[in-house]
């Protein structure tokens, strides 16, 4: 790769990483509820992008390739991932083709995260554009490698429905072209799958969502997986058992419009506030640490479907 692609790559791409990946199967294995999440969304996947294996299971069972086949392959390789700020949707999409490269042992697969940058200045035919060139680039690696993997974080930004009043011009050409090269990655043969991880929704054009193979919703943490998060990042820190309970019934909803934290919130915000107060006094993290933080922490409001 020359100076002026690595360049380009820059500009297009807040990611660009093999796969698999050690980095992204260590960061599974601390993703809360994506083993279960995986084994519920797994065997549609492993459609969208084993064309090969779908097709030997039908000459397998059935000595040719049955309608059905055909069917399921005229399917858009695309899954949106949906739910409020914080709730693992990109680290999730990012273990999901990790996972998928492993299974369908890739040597050379390619995982791409889109830019905000792509966006532009405003220019006329400027966010179309990029658009294209992040989906030449995403054809190119599967032609080279056998899968490619994109991901649009706040795909709202480039999928907006283009039947809003604010929707503008250059929004609605965004949008089109979007679609169209979705359309394209078909021909690909499941070489190349696309994750559209968004916080809202109901704003995503109804083309965008008629196109989609897989929607998974993602809702912030329940008890289990709050207790689950504390007992995994919280653990040898000689915490009582009383504690963990208190931070999980601190850090949840209240039933009364108090809403509960998100993961973001958990990892970001309140577990390094409470390192914050014993590692410049050189002590211990102590359970009131903890409970400190949690009491103080507020939660990050919803912006799903706005």
């Amino acid at each position: 790769m020359n100076q002026e692609q690595g360049s380009e790559l820059q500009d297009l791409f807040e990611l660009d990483a093999e796969l698999p990946s050690d980095r992204l199967r260590g960061q599974s294995t601390r993703l809360i509820g994506f083993s279960r999440r995986f084994d519920r969304i797994h065997r549609d996947l492993r459609l969208l992008v084993d064309r090969e294996g779908v097709e030997r299971w039908s000459t397998k069972h059935y000595g040719k390739v049955v309608p059905l086949v055909a069917t399921v392959e005229d399917r858009y390789p695309l899954a949106i991932f949906y739910g409020d700020v914080g709730t693992g949707k990109t680290v999730t999409a990012e273990a999901c083709a990790d996972r998928l490269a492993r299974e369908l042992d890739v040597s050379e697969g390619a995982l791409l995260k889109l830019s905000t940058r792509v966006r532009g200045h405003g220019m006329v035919g400027q966010m179309s554009w990029q658009i294209s060139r992040a989906f030449d680039v995403l054809k190119r690696r599967a032609g080279k490698s056998r899968m490619a993997v994109l991901i649009i974080d706040e795909a709202d930004s480039l999928a907006a429905s283009r039947g809003t009043v604010h929707s503008h011009h250059e929004d609605k050409t965004a949008v089109n072209t979007l679609i169209q090269r979705i359309d394209d990655v078909r021909s690909y043969g499941g070489r190349v799958l696309v994750f559209l991880c968004t916080n809202r929704f109901d704003a995503l054009d109804p083309a965008i969502l008629r196109r989609a193979a897989i929607r998974e919703e993602f809702l912030r943490p329940g008890v289990h997986e709050r207790r689950q998060l504390f007992e995994i990042d919280c653990a040898n820190l000689e915490l009582r058992p009383e504690t963990i309970a208190e931070l999980v019934e601190l850090t949840g909803s209240d039933g009364n419009g108090k809403l509960g934290c998100t993961f973001s919130d958990l990892r970001t915000r309140l577990l390094p506030q409470a390192l914050a107060l014993a590692f410049p006094e050189d002590r211990k993290l102590s359970d009131e640490d903890l409970l400190m933080a949690a009491r103080g922490l507020a939660p990050t409001p919803s912006i799903t479907g706005l």
